[in-house]
């Protein structure tokens, strides 16, 4: 993939989106899902999706939309706009599949894709995660991941404020 279009062909609505898991999981592949804002991204943003990206052949990551990052981190937020982070996103080998939600959780999207391993990065509990419940009567998997320390959104803006 050396060119925009097949980048920016990595960028899902939901029913292509339903579609394409169909056919991997009839060809025998596990979906691994993980969400966020990914404002800017950054090392631990990195982290997070390679680990993510190891649990399953085909890695999906939703993104929260303009509307939602903004309802989530304030007013000042998002910094980059929802199809500036998907298509970044977009654009990382271990990446195979980004799509845009507008609500502040995962849940009704989480709920259509049902993947075989759901994903988070921070110090919560399986019960604290949204969808786990859903993703594991299903049979799937719940992996939390290690938050790599000294790496944030809000940290790097704070850093350019005090440079500015």
């Amino acid at each position: 993939m050396r060119n925009i279009d097949a980048i920016e062909k990595k960028i899902f609505e939901l029913p292509k989106l339903l579609a394409t898991i169909a056919g991997c999981k009839v060809n025998g592949k596990t979906i691994s899902f993980t969400n966020g804002c990914f404002d800017i991204l950054h090392e631990g943003h990195i982290f997070s999706l390679s680990q993510a990206a190891k649990e399953a052949d085909y890695l999906i990551v939703g993104v929260n939309s303009d509307a939602s990052t903004k309802r989530l981190k304030g007013n000042e937020r998002p910094v980059n706009n929802e199809k500036s982070r998907a298509l970044i996103l977009a654009s990382l080998m271990i990446v195979d599949a980004v799509i845009v939600f507008e609500e502040d959780t995962p849940l009704q999207l989480i709920s259509s894709i049902l993947p075989d391993v759901l994903v988070k990065g921070g110090d919560y509990t399986i019960e604290q995660i949204v969808g786990s419940k859903e993703v594991v009567a299903n049979g799937g998997k719940v992996i939390i991941n290690t938050i790599v320390k000294g790496f944030s959104t809000t940290g790097i803006l704070e850093k350019i404020k005090r440079l500015g």
